[in-house]
């Protein structure tokens, strides 16, 4: 139903790639590109992105540069991403404040598609960048609910 597109998933790939290594150490485009099988113009393209527009990566240019994690991922939200790689969104076309719809007039639906949109920001608002990507052990998965009585 809300589907993520191509540029939204190089970019968590990229994200996640970096996020397992040594903090400080540098990954350039093609590493991700090279490692995923991702077309490099896109990823380059996120990659900067996330450095220029959403402060998320720092970018150092030369022979040896690459982009590193500049922003805690676990203060980062989904939605903040989204934002920074498709720009502002909505669910419908009468959302978006640009394009006024050309049926708003006579549409019996704006107020209850309005309700799903703030829903959804708002939970994709509560998801940061962290839990989505960073892997959670065995242990970490359990439930408080699987504790052992001894008797």
């Amino acid at each position: 139903m809300n589907k993520i597109n191509r540029k939204l998933e190089y970019a968590l790939m990229a994200l996640k790639y970096m996020s397992q290594k040594i903090p400080g150490e540098l990954t350039s485009a093609k590493e991700v590109s090279d490692a995923f099988n991702t077309p490099f113009d896109a990823t380059a393209r996120v990659m900067q992105q996330m450095a220029q527009k959403g402060g998320f990566l720092r970018a150092e240019y030369g022979a040896n540069g690459g982009y590193q994690i500049t922003k805690d991922l676990a203060k980062v939200s989904i939605h903040d991403l989204v934002e920074v790689i498709e720009g502002p969104t909505a669910l419908v076309k009468c959302l978006h404040k640009e394009a006024p719809c050309e049926i708003q007039g006579t549409c019996n639906i704006v107020s209850p598609i309005t309700t799903l949109n703030n829903k959804l920001t708002d939970f994709y608002k509560s998801v940061s960048l962290k839990d989505l990507l960073v892997e959670r052990t065995a242990m970490s998965k359990k439930s408080s609910s699987e504790t052992v009585i001894h008797g």
